[in-house]
């Protein structure tokens, strides 16, 4: 948790950083297209800080208040993300709507475009450590700002084709018709992210791949048991819920059913990090024949 919350004020400072060389591009050439790359990276410092205190709020321990943690906190992060994502597309359609009514010629075109391809370096690399150990640590915060920078090294590198495509024909409107399309592609990011940051809010299920593997391991250490049924799993942030109904020989002593329920949790908990385990034992008229086998 220590990296992640490292991590997640580092972005304040790239973001910072990165702002600054892309405004500085867009105040030496006047370009639309540099002005909506800028305007993205204002949401990058205001979703950094967002970010932050996100992390900082789900690492806490559960409390009277919230007895299952403060895990969900992650993703009211990623979707103010989305909407602030949504906002900056809408500024720079406008923007460019102007630019398009009136076209003027980009003014020291190559100093700016250099100056934007190094601020996108800086980015490419950071959204590259930030999808990884937020993937690593299951930090929904962390992928967010990581696949919102990606999707802004992205546009960056179409706005640098686009403006060199401009400044070599010559035609000046070229730049706010590529303004809009980076808008409408930030939009579509912004959307993304808003359906999968509510998704963890609703408490969607996890995806099949992961459902595998936990019926694979409650089958595999759920010996002497006869079936389990009724599974269901959600993600909250870093941990994962699950619960299901395990059922036993009825003469089986509750001392022997809490053996097979620990042996099932700590293979879970050893294959799977950070999971919130809760199995309802049942006697053995209670089977249903249509779950999963012990092994």
């Amino acid at each position: 948790m220590k990296n992640i919350q490292t991590l997640a004020a580092g972005s304040i400072v790239i973001a910072c950083i990165v702002f600054g060389l892309k405004y500085l591009a867009y105040a030496w050439t006047g370009s639309i297209a540099l002005f909506s790359d800028a305007l993205e990276s204002v949401i990058n410092v205001v979703t950094a800080f967002v970010a932050l205190a996100a992390i900082k709020t789900s690492a806490k321990p559960a409390d009277s208040n919230h007895p299952y943690g403060h895990h969900k906190a992650e993703y009211f992060s990623a979707v103010l993300e989305g909407v602030l994502i949504v906002v900056a597309a809408l500024a720079i359609l406008r923007a460019a709507y102007f630019g398009i009514m009136t076209p003027r010629p980009i003014d020291a075109p190559w100093e700016g475009m250099a100056v934007n391809a190094l601020a996108s370096v800086i980015n490419a690399g950071w959204c590259w450590l930030l999808i990884r150990t937020g993937r690593a640590q299951r930090s929904p915060a962390l992928v967010a700002d990581g696949m919102h920078l990606f999707t802004d090294v992205l546009t960056s590198i179409g706005v640098l084709v686009g403006l060199l495509l401009a400044v070599l024909t010559g035609w000046a409107v070229l730049d706010p018709v590529l303004a809009a399309l980076v808008a409408l592609s930030i939009l579509w990011s912004g959307w993304r992210l808003l359906k999968e940051s509510v998704s963890g809010l609703m408490d969607e299920a996890p995806a099949p791949e992961i459902l595998g593997r936990i019926t694979a391991l409650i089958s595999a250490n759920s010996q002497d048991a006869i079936e389990a049924h009724d599974l269901r799993a959600r993600h909250a942030g870093r941990r994962t819920f699950i619960d299901f109904h395990l059922v036993v020989p009825g003469d089986m002593t509750v001392a022997r059913a809490h053996e097979i329920c620990d042996r099932i949790e700590q293979a879970m908990q050893a294959d799977m990090g950070d999971t919130l385990i809760t199995i309802h034992v049942e006697p053995d008229f209670k089977a249903k024949h249509s779950g999963m086998l012990a092994q």
